[in-house]
């Protein structure tokens, strides 16, 4: 779901906006969108609620990540009887004119596929930022 919409108290705004941050403080360029997904019923199916999208655009294609945007989704899970609810990972994908050129996710093997990759110090930047993330929205999130 958009961040923007999932923005709902102080404490989660407040860790939205601390991933935009880190985010812009490893690559400067990029413009951060918190409302990434279309307002159509079409899409609105394919949104998943339980979690916090983000776009990330750079000013033109980026070599260095293989993509010209990022869509970055932080995943979540409700425990049904604790009701406790946990930063179970983060999924990202860059895309370009072409479509989606890759996919990376915590969620699943750490492991970066498709067809054209970004570059390993890039790759590297963006499991650390992933780490940082899952770390954030686990401290004290409700």
């Amino acid at each position: 779901m958009n961040a923007a919409e999932q923005a709902k108290n102080l404490e989660l705004t407040s860790k939205i906006a601390a991933v935009v941050n880190l985010f812009k403080s490893e690559f400067p360029d990029v413009r951060s969108d918190l409302k990434p997904w279309t307002n159509d019923p079409d899409t609105r199916s394919l949104v998943d609620p339980d979690s916090i999208d983000i776009g990330f655009h750079f000013p033109g294609r980026s070599r260095a990540f293989q993509s010209r945007s990022i869509l970055l989704q932080i995943r979540f899970y409700e425990d049904p009887v604790s009701g406790e609810r946990r930063a179970i990972g983060v999924e990202a994908a860059g895309y370009d004119h072409q479509g989606q050129q890759w996919r990376f996710s915590t969620v699943e093997n750490w492991r970066f596929v498709g067809a054209s990759e970004p570059a390993i110090e890039v790759k590297e930047k963006l499991k650390y930022f992933c780490r940082e993330i899952v770390e954030l929205f686990n401290r004290g999130l409700a």
